[in-house]
């Protein structure tokens, strides 16, 4: 859940998105209209804009986006009573149990995501964000916990590798492992949103969960035109211009985070250290599904300047654009062809190899 702190904060990106995106659907004819619905689920506000369709179509995807999103929220919450709730109890007894079908379909998705990001993205770490505090919705305040604590969490080594599936079956290898699929399940809960619009005939939308979003079409004759929020700033870092079917997720320290003696602490862990991640402050991601482009961002967060290219390589991402500690941008030359940057001065960029 997000915390009560950022939500204002979100809302004013959200809002600010929101204008980027229907600065391309303006004077249009009414038969070519932009529908659109907001509600607050899975901790942050999700709106969905449809294009050219009708009043009942709208009503009814709404409807049914609706429901999508509140069934996933209570489902995957991992701290609260419920199917993952359920199922971290289960983990932890590293005995087989029978898995709950609303939660085995995140678990091979997730294990092929930790595999192919070298652990980077690791949903097996919950045991570590509840320590930190991040499993509340707002955090008390105090001070981080000790290294020693760290210590005893990470000496369970807890990975996706120690979660095991034998067909419905289940287990966890070491009671160190808990789940919770925070840099995850919204890029599965987007996906499957999309797909039960494009099951009712909508064929250009929006699914836009707190900035991170997956669109598919185009609204008219013109693509989708959004931001990407700067990591240090109110506003707009860069835009960019999406048409067919593509997720763009977010990566960033100023999401979930608290001040201590002058250090920020955000939610954003290195499996490895059991710390924040230090060395970027965003990273955003395209891709044609927004779980890999959620977990990917995650994951290249981590890796940080100096690895992301190869984490993304093996990821087979081929969209990056990561902000480091020093306001500097790295990207991939394909992203840069698409990012316009909405700031003066344009920050400093550095290109990598191509991807």
């Amino acid at each position: 859940m997000l915390p009560a702190e950022f939500g204002a904060a979100k809302l004013r990106f959200v809002l600010l998105l929101a204008t980027l995106v229907f600065s391309a659907t303006a004077c249009r004819s009414n038969a070519e209209q932009v529908r659109s619905e907001q509600l607050f689920t899975m901790g942050t506000l999700v709106e969905i804009a449809l294009w050219d369709v009708s009043e009942a179509q709208a009503a009814a995807a709404f409807n049914r986006a609706r429901e999508d999103f509140e069934f996933m929220h209570a489902a995957w919450h991992p701290w609260k009573p419920g199917p993952l709730g359920r199922t971290n109890q289960l983990l932890e007894t590293t005995a087989w149990f029978s898995a709950n079908p609303s939660v085995l379909p995140l678990i091979e998705p997730a294990k092929r995501l930790y595999a192919r990001s070298g652990g980077l993205f690791n949903p097996a770490i919950g045991k570590l964000v509840a320590l930190w505090g991040f499993h509340q919705d707002e955090r008390p305040p105090g001070p981080p916990p000790s290294a020693e604590a760290i210590e005893a969490v990470l000496a369970g080594d807890p990975g996706m590798d120690k979660v095991l599936l034998d067909g419905i079956r289940m287990r966890g290898t070491h009671p160190a492992v808990q789940l919770d699929f925070g840099a995850f399940a919204k890029g599965v809960a987007v996906d499957r949103v999309t797909e039960g619009l494009r099951e009712l005939g909508v064929e250009n939308a929006i699914v836009n969960a707190g900035g991170d979003l997956r669109a598919i079409g185009r609204p008219g004759d013109r693509p989708w035109r959004i931001g990407v929020r700067h990591p240090r700033g109110e506003g707009i870092l860069a835009a960019l211009e999406l048409s067919g079917d593509e997720s763009v997720f977010t990566s960033g320290d100023y999401e979930r985070y608290f001040d201590h003696q002058g250090t920020r602490y955000h939610h954003i862990l290195d499996p490895r250290t059991g710390y924040p991640a230090r060395t970027a402050v965003s990273v955003t991601v395209i891709h044609s599904d927004a779980a890999t482009a959620d977990a990917a961002a995650t994951a290249l967060f981590v890796a940080g300047p100096e690895a992301w290219h190869a984490h993304a390589r093996a990821m087979g991402i081929r969209y990056v654009m990561l902000v480091d500690a020093e306001g500097i941008v790295h990207m991939n030359p394909a992203m840069a062809e698409r990012i316009r940057f909405q700031t003066d001065p344009a920050p400093r960029v550095m290109l990598s190899e191509p991807l």
